[in-house]
């Protein structure tokens, strides 16, 4: 594992937050000034192809990384937040369910988070759209 890939995966398992890759590429910035992006970029990828990393894709289609523990994720509507969730495991009521084997699932929850619900009230209140 090369001195980036390690930092990277460091990162990521030492980070409260689901970080973007620009976010990854700044915090790896404070340690190793010269890194260019493609190499943060081209190491997210393979740390996540090793399953490493997990790497969560949102609808708009941006992603951010996570730890590989399993867990789940509520993902906001309005600002994308996302928050871990710790569910139980389905994984084998999916199988009988859908009648295959399933080797992994990755479960979104699309909600509205407080601030956002905050946000909409105060709208509401104000006759904000």
């Amino acid at each position: 594992m090369t001195k980036y890939e390690l930092e990277i995966l460091n990162i990521i398992l030492n980070s409260c937050e689901h970080l973007s890759a620009d976010e990854v590429y700044e915090l790896l910035k404070k340690k190793y000034p010269g890194v260019v992006k493609a190499t943060c970029y081209n190491n997210l990828n393979k740390l996540t192809d090793e399953g490493l990393i997990r790497r969560i894709v949102l609808d708009n289609n941006s992603c951010r990384y996570d730890r590989t523990m399993r867990h789940d994720h509520l993902v906001c509507i309005k600002c994308e937040k996302i928050k871990d969730v710790y569910l139980k495991d389905m994984t084998s009521s999916l199988k009988k369910e859908l009648g295959v084997e399933v080797e992994s699932y990755d479960l979104k929850i699309n909600w509205l988070c407080p601030d956002c619900i905050g946000q909409y009230n105060l709208n509401n209140s104000l006759g904000r759209k």
